[in-house]
């Protein structure tokens, strides 16, 4: 069931209907039918490997909790770990690593070692589950850290099945930790005007960024990354910045409906986006976008690794395994690695530069401080992330390389051959919605652009709220394209 269908606006009230009307003790039990129906609208074997998961991380937990010697838990996580993994690896990654080691013994066999062996390769017939990496992710943080005593277990499998499944986030985040959601579902929540009319303003808005700005910009960009031989230059450069903000208002928007659509019942989620557009450097930039993942990576990942409290070169090796397992955690596809690998290259040199960048500034009498200099961070750093879509973007290493080649034939004489985008008002809308974007993105990174709104009055709100759903239902494209991280 996606978000911006007519399924979910006949889905989503009903369950906030019965959400209130109910007993504050049933409300879990009622939310959990609503997660599952939730999820399996899409397939009803899915939810299979949901409930495994939330019966052995639920086992676990309790198990671990048991335990007071650390050495002792450890069979529990491990348990935990290989399950988890094993489906994520099975559903998502077989296929991946079979065909890339069949190709590599392919050419070692045909290039060095000359055995007469067969060069088949081995596949599963197995449709990729919506939201594995992410619920996944939310389970095993929460294993981890009843292992390290960082969080208590919980004692009751209905509300520990509802933080796995919780619909809202479940199929693409934020990814939740424990300590922070799990508490709210044992508590209730009264039905209260200004925080359902604050997360109805952020489902709005997300669903204007999901229908207005990224479904129009999918148009054009899947028509030239789909088919990178036929276009070059100007195109190719137009449809990767388009990318960059179609991605964005994508995935924003859905975690501002996911965010808000909770908060209507009471339930907080973490914020997962902050601006990204506007960071001044590739490590503030992620700690503005997909924070949850970027967070749950730091600690369970990067820091465990040693993070920066090692010597030099280990810690750019643990910058660079983090980002390249994020890339993998994106996509069974070389086009991910890459991509990891590039920030991941990104932040190494930024931090081996740093000095130099420093002194270069002091030459040329720039004050780090000033307007003009972060505004060229931005620039360099938002083109920096450019450069990495084009990667994430491609439908394979083959057609990044096609890609990149056409892009420097910058030949105008292509612009009659596209199909798309060819009426004047597809183009300006798009733009003129991203300059949108743009302004109450620069708003809110200097004051809370909510604080503006509630400083109207009461009449200009309702015209603002109402003009901005007039602009979904007239300009949104509803053909319910899916968004774009639940493949991942």
């Amino acid at each position: 069931m996606l978000f911006n269908s007519l399924e979910f606006l006949v889905f989503f009230p009903m369950v906030i209907a019965l959400y209130f009307a109910i007993p504050a003790r049933y409300r879990w039990f009622m939310l959990l039918l609503a997660s599952y129906y939730f999820y399996m609208s899409w397939r009803v074997e899915y939810i299979i490997l949901i409930v495994i998961s939330t019966v052995v991380d639920f086992y676990c937990g309790k198990k671990m909790a048991q335990l007071p010697e650390k050495s002792a838990r450890k069979k529990y996580l491990y348990l935990s770990l290989v399950s988890n993994l094993g489906l994520l690896f099975l559903f998502k990654y077989f296929n991946f690593f079979s065909r890339s080691a069949s190709r590599v013994f392919g050419y070692l066999n045909d290039s060095f070692l000359h055995w007469n062996v067969l060069h088949d390769t081995y596949t599963l017939k197995l449709l990729l589950p919506v939201g594995i990496s992410f619920y996944t992710f939310q389970t095993l943080s929460y294993t981890i850290d009843v292992y390290n005593g960082k969080t208590n277990a919980e004692s009751h499998l209905g509300k520990f099945a509802l933080f796995v499944s919780f619909f809202p986030q479940l199929v693409a985040g934020p990814i939740e930790r424990s300590s922070h959601l799990l508490p709210q579902f044992h508590k209730d929540y009264d039905f209260d005007y200004n925080r359902v009319k604050e997360g109805l303003l952020l489902m709005v808005w997300g669903f204007f960024k999901k229908l207005v700005i990224a479904d129009r910009l999918a148009e054009y960009v899947n028509e030239v990354y789909n088919n990178v031989d036929r276009y070059d230059g100007f195109h190719n450069i137009v449809a990767t910045y388009f990318f960059a903000f179609q991605i964005y208002c994508d995935f924003s928007g859905y975690s501002d409906i996911a965010i808000g659509s909770a908060l209507i019942m009471g339930f907080s989620l973490m914020q997962n986006f902050r601006r990204p557009y506007f960071a001044t450097n590739i490590r503030e930039f992620w700690s503005r976008w997909h924070i949850s993942l970027s967070t749950w990576f730091r600690d369970y990942l990067y820091i465990p690794l040693g993070g920066n409290r090692v010597i030099k070169w280990r810690w750019y090796y643990n910058l660079f395994v983090t980002f390249v397992v994020s890339g993998l955690w994106h996509g069974a596809n070389w086009t991910f690695i890459v991509w990891g690998f590039l920030h991941g290259s990104y932040l190494v040199l930024g931090y081996m530069t740093k000095n130099v960048r420093s002194k270069l500034l002091k030459s040329v009498k720039l004050d780090p401080n000033s307007h003009l200099t972060r505004l060229l961070d931005v620039l360099v750093t938002f083109h920096l992330v450019l450069l990495a879509w084009i990667f994430f973007r491609a439908n394979g290493i083959s057609d990044t390389y096609v890609f990149l080649k056409n892009t420097l034939s910058l030949d105008v004489a292509d612009l009659d051959r596209i199909n798309l985008f060819r009426i004047r008002s597809d183009w300006t809308i798009s733009i003129v919605a991203i300059m949108l974007l743009i302004i109450i993105d620069f708003i809110t990174e200097r004051a809370k652009i909510r604080y503006y709104f509630n400083k109207m009055p009461g009449l200009l709100r309702w015209v603002v709220l109402v003009f901005t759903i007039g602009l979904i239902v007239f300009l949104g494209k509803f053909e319910e394209q899916d968004f774009l991280y639940f493949r991942f």
